[in-house]
């Protein structure tokens, strides 16, 4: 067994049974594909590497046949390796991935020249309809000249998906590797929220004590952050409102931050949430807002009692200002015994489209269950960790937020 099974789909199985051509050309930064190829093998993805003669002197092959568990095909034979790969043939590869590409490869890519492995699988993979996702990299000049951004453009004329480098004074470099694994993905998945604008609000608010100290909670916005990009990948536009958490947002999700309650409803009043086809508000929002003593409570002191008074409710306000949009609201209590009652209670409320009832076991965890109650249906219950209970909740909400 290659040791490349050790790592495949240990982050996921969301690139389960997907076949995909790696082209390496000649640019340095051909050294990235080695993790690139790891990245998708990681979310279950098969890797089979092809390379142009330049690349082989920036990167040997025995290298990307350890990152995939394929020889790489460094030259075209008898058997015909592209139209096995991308012709029109029973088992074609699902995607042609080029993410270093030289200038020189674009240009020939645009002119219909075929001259190299590569080159030769991207011509044979456009006559079968099969996706291709090219991302330049080269020096910033190279980048900028006026014939290579006119290739490039023929490229996106033509059907080939165009990931844009992230240029600095000098260079044009492929985006980060999250980016990249979740543009691929988004190729790949069923666009069952194609291009509808969405608006997640996840984590928590941290409302002041004093100058430094404040009160929050334990959400760790894994749940925003797994719908936001779960949501991502089959499609939507996301903005991410994201309050206090750990769980890090990627970097191809647009987000913006708030601390407090009133940040949010500065938020509501500024925006305009009626134009997003649906809300999730997956936040976990203070109830009480204390009284904010200025400077620093002097440490010492025997017993300490904070004033409270209760906090502006987000979710009448978002409905006040988007009264037709589609509203999905969490709810958390202690246990299970009046989840589904108050869950319901909520919905009725606030004229939700639907909301998702969790007990404190939630907050944090790996894996938990949860209660999804739409107006009209039945409660269901699903267990498992956060992306895979995003899957259920976007799935399970599609009709009303598309």
């Amino acid at each position: 067994m290659h040791p490349v099974e050790d790592i495949k789909g240990t982050l996921s199985t969301t690139l389960h049974g997907k076949r995909i051509l790696l082209g390496v050309t000649g640019s340095i930064a051909a050294i990235d594909t080695i993790h690139i190829a790891r990245d998708l093998i990681r979310h279950d993805a098969d890797v089979i590497p092809v390379m142009t003669p330049a690349a082989t002197h920036i990167i040997h092959p025995d290298a990307l046949e350890f990152a995939t568990g394929h020889p790489p095909i460094t030259q075209l034979t008898g058997q015909v390796e592209h139209v096995q790969l991308c012709g029109i043939v029973p088992n074609p590869v699902h995607l042609v991935l080029l993410p270093a590409c030289t200038a020189n490869t674009i240009s020939k890519i645009a002119h219909g020249i075929d001259d190299t492995p590569v080159t030769t699988c991207v011509t044979t993979a456009l006559g079968s309809h099969i996706p291709i996702l090219l991302i330049p990299a080269m020096h910033g000049s190279m980048y900028t000249n006026t014939l290579v951004q006119h290739n490039i453009q023929t490229c996106r004329n033509t059907g080939i998906h165009i990931l844009e480098p992230t240029l600095d004074r000098t260079k044009a470099r492929p985006p980060d590797r999250p980016t990249i694994t979740a543009t691929i993905t988004r190729l790949l998945t069923p666009q069952t929220y194609h291009d509808t604008p969405l608006l997640i609000i996840g984590g928590a608010t941290a409302e002041p004590i004093d100058d430094i100290r404040i009160l929050t909670n334990r959400s760790s916005g894994k749940i925003a952050v797994a719908l936001a990009q779960t949501a991502y990948e089959h499609g939507a536009t996301i903005d991410l409102w994201y309050g206090n958490a750990t769980e890090p947002v990627p970097p191809y999700i647009t987000h913006t931050p708030f601390t407090t309650t009133h940040d949010l409803l500065t938020l509501i009043k500024k925006t305009r949430p009626n134009t997003y086809q649906g809300i999730i508000v997956c936040a976990a929002i203070a109830n009480y807002i204390p009284h904010p003593t200025p400077g620093k409570i002097p440490s010492g002191k025997p017993t300490l009692t904070l004033t409270c008074h209760p906090a502006p409710n987000i979710l009448e306000a978002l409905r006040k200002k988007a009264p037709t949009t589609p509203i999905i609201a969490f709810k958390a209590e202690t246990t299970k015994a009046n989840l589904r009652r108050k869950t319901q209670a909520l919905i009725t409320r606030h004229h939700l489209q639907g909301a998702v009832g969790n007990t404190l076991t939630a907050f944090g965890a790996r894996n938990t269950e949860i209660l999804i109650l739409t107006p009209k249906g039945k409660p269901l219950w699903k267990t498992g960790t956060k992306p895979e209970l995003a899957k259920e909740i976007l799935k399970t909400f599609k009709p009303t937020l598309t």
